[in-house]
């Protein structure tokens, strides 16, 4: 038994020791780095004055691996901040005023540094490389922690994960920036963009909603906007957005991604059967229907079947976990426009410190972020403060009315209203009696590359579904291109109208 004991505790030993062994070597190897290329560029920065202003928005202070190239950077930064010359004698001012100057090395150290300095005609080349240094470091680093995190028991993997993708998208966050561009290649660029619209003829630019007037207005939505889609509740926003990308997924085959915070996913592919067949949802969450409804069911939603739609509900969806989900489906899927339902369930994640209304504006801005990133359209929905309740007269949404932050106003390329009179019992248009039973009237309030306008629609309730009407007056503040009105845009309301009850239309079912 005592020498089993022993030998059992020998290569547990053994198995430490080999452990140990293997971790020595991993610190004993010397992480990416470049001082020598980091002393060339505090050089140079300090010698001429083209040399700051070519990096100092590229570099960050974490950048540079040694501890007194840090400080150096720091009181460059400090005095480019205010606008102060930058030369040897102002920088070792500065860092004697910071009280770190012995630290550096003292002014000897300072002026070493001019010494290595040939030229500063590539130092945004050395920046760059300097760069992917600290990013190979910093990946090395999130590595390890992630690899210590997975030995312990006490981790739950998908927390695990979530903070992987974070810390690794925060690494690209920081310092991968996109460089200008030159007027020659900007200008070429859009006379190519341009040319492209020729050749399309009638074709939208961007996805198209199949809204006619709405599409004739937005040219369909465009690449790296922002959309805010703001009602109160029960105006049917979840509905619209749906309807949205029902017809870019079906209609005109583009991949969406639809996140949905608030209704589960089943709930929401409920609904898009329910306004897919004509069906009533409460029928379909009950499973009552006749025989030839279950045929009008297998046989309408071949279409959704076979649509390129991604829908994610997972809840208190962080901003991280949003970018990365969106990357994988562009990489993947090619995804050509991003939903979300909606902006104020969504997180910043981590730790954030500060009061909601600045937690809405990162939200919003991140939002932003993404669509440049991705180059699609981002339909975000918002709701609306009460104000809108109290206030007498017209229940009209204003641009006033965006819930919790101005930010969401500012970011947004477009932003768009819902706005039902027959929710506020409204059922005739006052002074002319006209009847406004099931009218929706989606009123672009801010449109940051096109024209103001409302755009009026039909709303029935019971399939949740938006549909163009001909006998709804559209009233916008444009003049529509003579060639537009060609395009062959469907028009859903008249596939319905032209059905007889004999055909299945099934109007007659009660409403919700």
């Amino acid at each position: 038994m005592d020498n089993r004991i022993g030998k059992k505790n020998t290569k547990r030993i053994q198995l430490a020791d080999l452990q140990s062994n293997e971790m020595l070597l991993q610190q004993g190897r010397i992480p990416p780095q470049a001082t020598d290329l980091e002393e060339v560029v505090l050089g140079a920065m300090m010698l001429e004055k083209d040399a700051v202003n070519a990096v100092i928005d590229i570099l960050e202070s974490e950048v540079f691996y040694k501890d007194t190239h840090q400080l150096i950077f720091k009181a460059i930064k400090e005095l480019f901040s205010k606008s102060e010359p930058i030369d040897i004698l102002t920088v070792t001012n500065q860092l004697k005023f910071n009280g770190e100057l012995e630290i550096v090395g003292g002014p000897y150290y300072i002026s070493q540094l001019t010494n290595r300095v040939v030229s500063a005609a590539n130092i945004e080349f050395h920046a760059r490389i300097l760069i992917q240094k600290y990013i190979q470091r910093k990946l090395i680093q999130i590595s390890s922690n992630i690899i210590k995190d997975a030995y312990e028991d006490t981790t739950d993997v998908f927390d695990l994960l979530d903070k992987a993708e974070s810390e690794l998208f925060s690494v690209n966050e920081t310092n991968l920036r996109r460089s200008f561009s030159s007027m020659p290649d900007l200008v070429k660029q859009a006379i190519a963009e341009i040319e492209t619209a020729k050749n399309a003829g009638n074709t939208l630019r961007g996805v198209p909603s199949s809204y006619t007037e709405l599409d004739r207005i937005t040219q369909g939505w465009q690449k790296s906007d922002l959309i805010i889609l703001a009602a109160r509740p029960g105006m049917g926003k979840t509905a619209f957005a749906l309807n949205l990308a029902r017809n870019a997924a079906v209609d005109h085959g583009k991949p969406i991604a639809f996140f949905s915070l608030e209704m589960s996913s089943i709930q929401l592919v409920t609904r898009l059967i329910s306004s897919e067949t004509s069906l009533h949802a409460e029928k379909l969450r009950k499973g009552d229907l006749f025989d030839y409804e279950w045929t009008q069911l297998n046989t309408k939603i071949n279409s959704l079947v076979t649509a390129k739609m991604f829908i994610d509900d997972t809840p208190q969806l962080s901003v991280f976990e949003l970018r990365a989900k969106c990357r994988r489906l562009k990489q993947q899927y090619h995804i050509q426009m991003v939903f979300i339902d909606y902006l104020q369930l969504m997180t910043t994640g981590g730790d954030h410190k500060g009061n909601r209304e600045q937690e809405i504006s990162t939200i919003s801005r991140s939002l932003k972020s993404l669509a440049k990133e991705l180059d699609v359209p981002v339909l975000a929905l918002s709701q609306l403060s009460r104000n809108v309740e109290t206030r007498p007269g017209s229940k009209k949404p204003i641009l006033s009315d965006l819930r919790e932050s101005g930010a969401i106003e500012q970011d947004a390329d477009m932003v768009l209203f819902i706005y039902r009179p027959e929710y506020y019992g409204l059922n005739e248009n006052e002074g002319e009696g006209e009847s406004q039973k099931g009218l929706a009237v989606i009123n672009i309030a801010k449109h940051r590359n096109g024209k103001l306008g409302d755009v009026n629609l039909r709303f029935v309730g019971q399939f949740a579904r938006f549909e163009e009407s001909s006998d709804l007056v559209t009233n916008l503040s444009l003049t529509p291109s003579e060639n537009f009105g060609k395009a062959a845009i469907n028009v859903r309301s008249e596939k319905w109208d032209n059905v007889s009850e004999d055909d299945g239309d099934f109007r007659d079912i009660v409403p919700f």
